[in-house]
């Protein structure tokens, strides 16, 4: 069983100097001149390398152990896969045959690495209608890619694994506060019990998704420039699931805009492929698992002293006093129905 609490050692990516990163590149024949830039990324290891005669590149080193060669293998041929179907993905440069890299840095510690194409863009904005009618097709395109094969080594998303499994991990981390571990513990074995009972009879269908679009990995390109519109970055929560998890969370917690947002999405979403209603019902499902999961990758990783410093305010009481909170709200959600009053399926625009 996993623990959070373990005697101060160094973390890998501490030994993950910038000479290594230079070396890296150059291994796999890039022409860089020296100039590297740490990007805001706290999963992985980002860097923007400068090259000699040629346009800057990323650099993703991945976070040791979390991801198998294999699984790694499946996220990029998915983004390939969208490339070539022109669905606007940042997918790994092909260098010297191939798309995944391993670099060690000694005989213990390596590192697995891919290299892309730097691309720009902004935050959508989700309060203009066409922007979200646009990203309702262009996320119904990915699952249109999406649903040609299945992942074979990448994860599920479901209860036991983003649920039950973050919540095992949380207790057995020692960085709940005391006070508040037994009303935690609580909240969120509520919460995990309406989850399973709104999850209980229904079979979405399961796909391909990206996993975690949020407005963050979705970059917008100014219409008047070449590939203008949206683009997707970061596959690496990508895994099975139903659709709808790649839709809620760029819709608003404001009550008073979902409505419009959800009909706008759908809207888009239904002019590629079709999407079924009863997903719906999964939304706020899909919120408590998040919220759970967000702690344990949280607590999983505070070894890593980026994320002490980033998130400074993890594992405080007043932190585990709002998650509890959080959990009972959801729990008092009864974790399946939309408010009729502005996420009714009625009000959806009907299926072509």
């Amino acid at each position: 069983m996993w623990s959070g609490v373990s005697e101060p050692a160094l973390h890998p990516f501490a030994r993950l100097t910038p000479d290594q990163v230079l070396d890296a590149l150059a291994a796999v024949g890039l022409d860089v001149d020296g100039r590297l830039s740490a990007l805001s990324s706290y999963e992985n290891r980002v860097y923007l390398a400068h090259l000699h005669d040629a346009p800057p590149v990323v650099a993703k080193f991945y976070r040791p152990e979390r991801w198998t060669e294999a699984q790694i293998r499946e996220e990029h041929r998915f983004a390939q896969q969208l490339a070539e179907q022109e669905v606007p993905m940042v997918a790994p440069m092909c260098l010297q045959g191939d798309t995944l890299h391993w670099h060690a840095v000694d005989d213990e510690l390596g590192f697995w690495f891919a290299v892309a194409a730097r691309r720009g863009g902004r935050q959508p904005d989700c309060d203009d209608p066409e922007v979200l009618t646009w990203l309702g097709r262009f996320l119904a395109r990915l699952h249109g890619v999406g649903e040609q094969e299945h992942f074979v080594h990448r994860p599920e998303l479901n209860l036991q694994t983003l649920g039950w499994d973050s919540h095992r991990d949380l207790l057995a981390s020692g960085l709940i506060d005391p006070a508040q571990r037994a009303a935690w513990d609580a909240a969120a074995q509520q919460a995990l019990s309406a989850v399973e009972e709104a999850m209980q009879g229904s079979a979405p269908q399961r796909l391909r998704l990206h996993g975690d679009c949020h407005l963050g990995n979705v970059l917008w390109t100014p219409l008047e420039m070449p590939q203008g519109g949206p683009h997707f970055v970061d596959l690496d929560d990508a895994r099975t699931g139903p659709a709808v998890q790649d839709l809620w969370m760029l819709v608003s917690t404001d009550a008073r805009d979902q409505g419009w947002q959800w009909a706008c999405l759908i809207e888009g979403y239904e002019q590629v492929r079709p999407f079924d209603r009863r997903e719906l019902r999964w939304v706020e499902p899909l919120r408590t698992l998040r919220i759970i999961h967000y702690s344990v990758w949280l607590a999983r990783r505070f070894d890593d002293p980026a994320f002490g410093i980033h998130f400074p305010w993890f594992a405080t009481p007043a932190y585990w006093s709002e998650q509890t909170a959080t959990l009972l709200e959801q729990a008092d959600r009864r974790s399946t129905r939309l408010n009729s009053s502005h996420m009714s399926e009625s009000r959806m625009p009907s299926s072509a």
